[in-house]
């Protein structure tokens, strides 16, 4: 159920095994997914959901875009069809290692920094879940002996019987709350999840320091062996930064240290996203020299705090995946120079207040981009200088460049989703970046 990334690897997956696969997506579906599935001659339809063919299932892979309140998965629930994500599926036909990393914030900078590392260190290793590829398609057609795995909440909801041996948790703040019915503890057993089915020979990393982690830590006694992790210096950490600002890292491999100048993320988010894939990596078999190549070297994720360009003096940063109030804050902490701060889209049950005296202190002005920003105004007018409204990324540019003084930031870091007025994340950071190269070239952003 559903034909993106997800749902048409885990076709060709199951179409491999010798299941008889259909495909069902209420939307179109787009050319390269739908090239895939003719070329392996697998039945599929869009626009719509056959209600017959796909209640006659034994098993519905279900994308994890598709909410469980959706008609046609409260039909199968209610016919007791399992529901299983494209990783669970996945899992059953492989015995690859399994790095698994979330979080509510640093998930994808972390996997995409473990994977570096790996790959430095010269392992077959594959990156998938919500980067890179398909799982599912990359155990049927290229298969690789480890396998790093960004995983959300709403993948891992679906996940039963798959076992992580390596699991990474990196915090928990609310996010995506409207799809939980507005419970954060649904939402927080969604993350813990992660550590199901391990064992004492597993491996559990997690941020010493966030206090709903160390609450379920204590309530739930995780199975596998802990790797807590911090900035402090605390003798119970495997990973830490001590006084005179060396990484510790330890595992039964002895202890790595590493200067933190030799890192090259900066700010105590990327200090936090270091030490967990560091930890990671070392413990999936990466020697220490190419820990130290890898951390020196990555050059961050696309999206996160992406410097675009430098116009008329004023900076312009594409924070576009930043869709929670935690990603904005650690993006404000990161920029030192006042801020012109873009922000807006899908509220996902924000509480703006959180931010509200960093915004205070820093921004110059905002610019709000969405269909529905009252939210918005409730929350910051008469708090800055400056707010103003924006329906298409042309306008929220040419507002932003003309609230900017000489030395400022211009900061795309919207604390929201983005399906309003874009297809993604990755499209509302893409149009950011073109309107302010349009900008830098001497046009009106989006002419």
């Amino acid at each position: 159920m559903g034909a993106g990334e997800s749902g048409v690897g885990a076709a060709v997956l199951a179409g491999a095994k010798g299941y008889d696969v259909f495909v069902s997506d209420s939307g179109t579906i787009a050319e390269k997914y739908k090239a895939m599935l003719l070329e392996r001659d697998i039945p599929f339809e869009e626009g719509h959901h056959t209600e017959a063919d796909i209640l006659n299932a034994d098993e519905i892979v279900k994308s994890p875009g598709i909410p469980d309140t959706a008609p046609i998965v409260r039909a199968a629930i209610e016919r007791g069809i399992p529901i299983l994500s494209e990783i669970e599926l996945a899992g059953r036909y492989t015995d690859a290692r399994m790095v698994c990393i979330t979080g509510s914030n640093g998930k994808t900078t972390t996997t995409s920094l473990t994977y570096h590392i790996l790959r430095e260190a010269g392992m077959d290793v594959g990156l998938a879940g919500n980067i890179g590829r398909s799982l599912a398609l990359q155990v049927a057609e290229d298969p690789h002996a480890c396998y790093v795995i960004e995983l959300s909440s709403f993948q891992l909801d679906n996940m039963y019987r798959f076992k992580a041996d390596i699991a990474v948790l990196m915090n928990i703040t609310p996010d995506h709350l409207n799809r939980y019915g507005g419970e954060m503890q649904r939402y927080v057993d969604a993350k813990l999840r992660i550590l199901q089915n391990q064992t004492r020979a597993d491996a559990f990393i997690y941020w010493a320091d966030d206090p709903i982690l160390r609450r379920e830590v204590a309530k739930h006694h995780p199975e596998a062996t802990c790797y807590p992790f911090s900035d402090a210096d605390r003798p119970e950490l495997k990973g830490r930064l001590t006084a005179d600002g060396q990484i510790c890292i330890e595992t039964p491999r002895g202890t790595l240290r590493i200067p933190r100048t030799a890192l090259a993320l900066r700010g105590t988010h990327n200090l936090y996203n270091s030490i967990a894939a560091a930890t990671a990596a070392r413990l999936a078999g990466a020697d220490d020299a190419s820990i130290r190549r890898g951390l020196e070297t990555f050059r961050g994720v696309e999206h996160r705090l992406e410097p675009v360009a430098r116009v008329a003096d004023v900076e312009y940063i594409n924070d576009s995946k930043a869709t929670n109030i935690d990603s904005c804050r650690y993006a404000l902490q990161s920029v030192e120079t006042p801020i012109v701060l873009i922000l807006g889209g899908t509220d996902k049950g924000n509480d703006y207040g959180e931010i509200e005296t960093m915004v205070r202190a820093k921004a110059r002005g905002l610019v709000f981009l969405g269909v529905d920003n009252r939210k918005l105004h409730a929350a910051f007018d008469g708090k800055v200088p400056a707010t103003c409204d924006a329906r298409s990324m042309a306008e929220a540019i040419a507002h932003a460049a003309r609230m900017a003084r000489p030395g400022d930031t211009v900061l795309l870091s919207p604390c929201c989703a983005s399906f309003d007025l874009f297809r993604n994340y990755e499209d509302r950071g893409e149009q950011f970046k073109q309107c302010v190269h349009a900008l830098a070239d001497g046009k009106e952003a989006g002419a």
